[in-house]
């Protein structure tokens, strides 16, 4: 039987994908204690990176602003795997941090961003709303044009 995140996720239209490989010398979330800190992810479907580039240069707000909901949608497999398969035992999402990759004279980081933070919301309610940081940078791994983690308090 699905528990009630995973319920909202099917209500969501959204299936975890396999989660993507770290492309360096890192692990995919750290649990410590009753909290899980997951490494940045990048907008990735089936492995590949699926929105790449800077933003307003040749990435729309709105496509780095779907690339967000891509991260987080990436993150959240690693939450899963951290909470041994039941997501019903997160507590709390406690933040989220994004770094946007853009040149210096854009500044829609709050925008973007709110891809991930939104979806954060519809997926876990109130207790979805967390604090945030988001950055702007010249570049990210892979030309990813989004990256996203995250920290979680879990039962």
């Amino acid at each position: 039987m699905a528990g009630q995140i995973e319920a909202k996720l099917a209500e969501l239209g959204i299936t975890l994908p396999r989660p993507m490989l770290p492309i360096a010398n890192y692990v995919p979330y750290v649990v410590t204690g009753n909290l899980v800190v997951v490494s940045g992810q990048v907008p990735a479907i089936d492995g590949k990176i699926a929105i790449t580039g800077k933003v307003s240069w040749g990435v729309s707000v709105d496509q780095a602003k779907e690339a967000a909901r891509l991260c987080f949608i990436n993150v959240l497999v690693h939450l899963k795997s951290a909470c041994g398969g039941d997501l019903d035992r997160v507590r709390r999402v406690v933040r989220l941090g994004g770094f946007i990759a853009a040149p210096s004279e854009f500044t829609q980081h709050a925008l973007v961003m709110n891809g991930a933070s939104d979806l954060a919301v519809a997926v876990f309610g109130d207790i979805g709303r967390h604090a945030r940081s988001t950055v702007g940078v010249p570049s990210l791994p892979a030309d990813a044009a989004v990256e996203v983690e995250g920290l979680f308090e879990i039962e």
